[in-house]
């Protein structure tokens, strides 16, 4: 062995490992770029004091913005469809006091940031007036939100079960 050959092996050995470390590096970044716009949706039942409403809140508590994929409903453990309005008029239409609703359709967007209330009423909560409303959206109603970030493919999801 002359020492062109060594050379030309340690070459060779360097090369492939600066490959492997670049390669890693990329990865990471990558993997980092995608934390780094996250979106987390959080669904809950607020029955508040500080805002007056009793409701559904979705909330994205995450970096990026959550684009909606897909929603499900099912009311009394059957499957009614997707967040939409008539799946929506179906929930609400028979309560003596008619909430407020806003759709989630494939598509939208919450940003970062951002609460959107699906199903509200703007009043302080009353248990004779809203007892129908609040056993709706605490015994009745279920709801999935499936989402991901602005890069795609993650399949997230956030689910509000009947109590």
């Amino acid at each position: 062995m002359n020492a062109d050959t060594i050379t030309a092996a340690a070459a060779t050995a360097i090369a492939l490992g600066s490959l492997w470390v670049s390669y890693t590096q990329t990865r990471s970044t990558r993997l980092h770029n995608r934390q780094s716009v996250r979106p987390l949706l959080v669904m809950r039942r607020v029955r508040g004091w500080e805002e007056r409403k009793v409701g559904l809140q979705v909330t994205n508590a995450g970096l990026g913005p959550a684009v909606v994929t897909r929603t499900t409903v099912r009311l009394d453990g059957q499957d009614i469809g997707h967040w939409n309005r008539p799946v929506q008029h179906r929930v609400k239409d028979p309560l003596p006091v008619r909430p407020m609703s806003y759709s989630l359709r494939p598509g939208d967007v919450v940003l970062a940031g951002q609460s959107v209330y699906l199903l509200h009423i703007d009043e302080e909560f009353d248990g004779t007036v809203h007892g129908d409303f609040w056993e709706l959206i605490t015994r009745r109603l279920e709801i999935e939100i499936r989402y991901e970030s602005l890069y795609g493919g993650e399949n997230f999801r956030v689910r509000l079960p009947a109590w």
